[in-house]
């Protein structure tokens, strides 16, 4: 394995490759919220389903949802590993890689330390992000029932009744996950985009599953609710050993590097990819101390490649080569693919074809 700088603390460099238990997230109360417009401001384009019976408990599936707790989590399915995803926000690669002033974290620290990607495509360069949140779940935006186009909040008209997706397989396996969304309240199912705390549902591609949010999908469904917490509760089951296998986590808009207007920074392009880059520097350390004692990956993807359609990519582990620029080409399928193979389910037909990460690895998964 290659080497590479310290990062965090001194226990780094002397922790192996283990595997521990951890503990699947509780189901929470339920609560509401209020539909917006991160974009723009206003109501949002779509519908937020009010009510519905879609709720499932711990025990088992009921109207419409059927990802209810089953048993005991495996954590780790049978490869014993853990998964954490950042996605940020609708940059091209030429706006990161090399902007010293703007992304030094990123280009000085995370770029020297792992690896990164040089041909990362855009597999839907002229839709927006929801579709492709939704196909970084399930390998595509487009199925019997709906095809994601739009940024709208889930709602009965824009939700599937397709299983075949990520966190279903996990949940069939008996494999623990938590999104993990800045800006939401606790003991929901966070439908309903936020204004006050730039929360966007269109950016947690899980609601817009029925089996997850409920058929309609409602703030009320239990079973979404302990699936789903605060960004802020992370610390703490870091600290606890209590995240799950397979860890989704947003920043709201003003730390994504989409941004908004009422964010505190600069509504720019370079105010708002300094303002990623700074959560990542606060946020980040933690999340990888975790990964490298548990046998894990962290993968900090991008949802768009704006006008040059290729993505900015970092893939972090500990037999991550250090320095490499992997010129493979990849997608958000390939990120599909490679989360199922390191965690031991089948590989979903809509993923089959693409290249895993194996490039950028030494050993893989």
């Amino acid at each position: 394995m290659n080497s590479r700088p310290r990062l965090h603390t001194p226990t780094l460099s002397i922790i192996t490759s283990i595997a521990i238990a951890i503990a699947a997230p509780a189901a929470c109360s339920s609560a509401t919220q209020t539909g917006f417009n991160p974009d723009g401001g206003g109501a949002n384009g779509g519908d937020a389903a009010a009510g519905g019976d879609g709720e499932s408990t711990d025990g088992g599936a009921s109207d419409g949802n059927s990802l209810g707790e089953t048993g005991p989590m495996r954590d780790g399915g049978a490869s014993g590993k853990v998964i954490f995803v950042i996605p940020m926000e609708n940059k091209a690669q030429s706006q990161i890689y090399g902007d010293m002033v703007n992304a030094p974290y990123i280009n000085k620290t995370l770029m020297v330390a792992y690896p990164h990607t040089a041909n990362f495509g855009d597999e839907l360069p002229a839709l927006m992000s929801e579709p492709h949140y939704v196909w970084m779940e399930s390998g595509s935006n487009s199925f019997n029932d709906h095809v994601f186009s739009t940024d709208s909040d889930p709602s009965a008209t824009n939700s599937t009744s397709s299983a075949a997706h990520l966190v279903t397989q996990l949940q069939t396996a008996g494999i623990s996950w938590t999104s993990y969304q800045e800006g939401i309240t606790a003991g929901t199912c966070p439908i309903a985009s936020v204004g006050a705390s730039f929360y966007a549902a269109k950016h947690d591609p899980f609601v817009f599953f029925q089996d997850v949010s409920g058929s309609p999908p409602s703030a009320a469904n239990a079973g979404c609710a302990s699936h789903h917490k605060p960004l802020d509760a992370l610390t703490a089951d870091l600290s606890n050993k209590t995240v799950a296998t397979y860890n989704f986590i947003t920043p709201n808009l003003c730390h994504d590097m989409h941004g908004a207007t009422a964010c505190p920074q600069a509504n720019s392009v370079t105010g708002n990819i300094k303002a990623g880059d700074d959560w990542l520097q606060a946020n980040l350390p933690p999340i990888i101390d975790y990964a490298m004692a548990h046998n894990g990956y962290v993968f900090i993807t991008w949802d768009e490649g704006d006008a040059t359609n290729l993505m900015p990519f970092i893939a972090i582990g500990k037999n991550a080569i250090a320095g490499r620029e992997g010129t493979a080409a990849y997608t958000h399928s390939s990120l599909l693919k490679s989360e199922e193979e390191i965690l031991g389910v089948p590989v979903l037909s809509s993923a089959a074809s693409a290249n895993d990460f194996s490039d950028l690895f030494t050993s893989f998964p």
